[in-house]
């Protein structure tokens, strides 16, 4: 009788450190995949230039989208997409870039032609946005351009962050930035 408590109490420790295990597991799994991270929205608000008489007509707003990666040690990694700009302009193409910044440029869409306005970050998530806006817009001769620039900006080693990946994907600005910690 002795025995069979003693094997019953080691088979329900077995199970218990293996279900210990498996939701070990299951929640490095979380922080393992980027698809777990929550996207940050960024709005752009857009401050029309004072043109005269005639006001242009403008987006109000733009919205983008940044996607913080699983920390590692040592640094961090954002990826951003914008994804939704084709209710103002047409498929975006890389006009310029370095090691600091790059530009995309996309025609206006026809209501939006004779925009001339700049656009920068002020708003997170819905939260109010003061800092140095890296993600900025103008509307100038019928085309939109994105710029994402490092410039000024530095990280917790007061190190420059640095842009890893830039491209367009079916028409869409995309991007991959970092630094250290």
């Amino acid at each position: 009788m002795k025995i069979l408590k003693i094997q019953t109490f080691k088979l329900l420790l077995k199970r218990l450190t293996l279900s210990i295990g498996t939701l070990a597991i299951a929640q490095l799994s979380v922080f393992a995949n980027p698809s777990f991270a929550a996207p940050n929205n960024l709005t752009l608000s857009v401050y029309p230039m004072d043109s005269g008489a005639a006001f242009p007509i403008c987006p109000t707003e733009v919205t983008l989208t940044e996607t913080p990666r699983p920390y590692y040690e040592g640094g961090y990694t954002i990826d951003g997409t914008a994804a939704s700009l084709g209710w103002f302009a047409r498929p975006f193409k890389i006009e310029k870039s370095d090691k600091f910044s790059v530009t995309w440029v996309a025609k206006l869409q026809i209501k939006y032609h004779n925009c001339q306005a700049t656009a920068r970050i002020t708003k997170i998530n819905g939260d109010r946005f003061e800092g140095h806006s890296y993600l900025r817009m103008q509307f100038i001769n019928d085309s939109a351009y994105l710029i994402l620039d490092m410039t000024g900006m530095n990280d917790a080693n007061r190190l420059t962050p640095v842009i890893l990946k830039k491209d367009v994907k079916d028409g869409k600005p995309v991007w991959t930035w970092g630094g250290t910690d």
